[in-house]
């Protein structure tokens, strides 16, 4: 029988926007809503708010990410992504909260 790899799951939010991640190990691709980020969020200041917390936890390719955003609008729906993220980190390692 194969071994499952361990899924860390969280939940983050801002304003009226939800976004609930899964995070797997993998090459570091992401998906939002099924789509691609860039495809997602138009504006690169949104992309790189998103990305933020896989970057400065060195982290970036060793996990896929797979999320689902909803409510408010497009500002609030990657600041919460990016909340859900950093929580996800934390719950896989957590010395990654400092």
């Amino acid at each position: 029988m194969a071994e499952q790899a361990t899924v860390y799951k969280a939940t983050g939010r801002r304003k009226t926007s939800v976004a609930r991640v899964e995070l797997a190990p993998g090459t570091g691709k992401m998906k939002i809503n099924g789509v691609e980020p860039k495809d997602y969020f138009h504006r690169e200041t949104l992309l790189i708010s998103v990305s933020q917390p896989s970057k400065l936890t060195n982290t970036a390719e060793k996990y896929d990410i797979r999320a689902r955003v909803c409510g408010g609008g497009i500002s609030g729906q990657a600041g919460a992504l990016r909340h859900a993220i950093a929580r996800a980190l934390v719950l896989s390692d957590s010395t990654l909260r400092a």
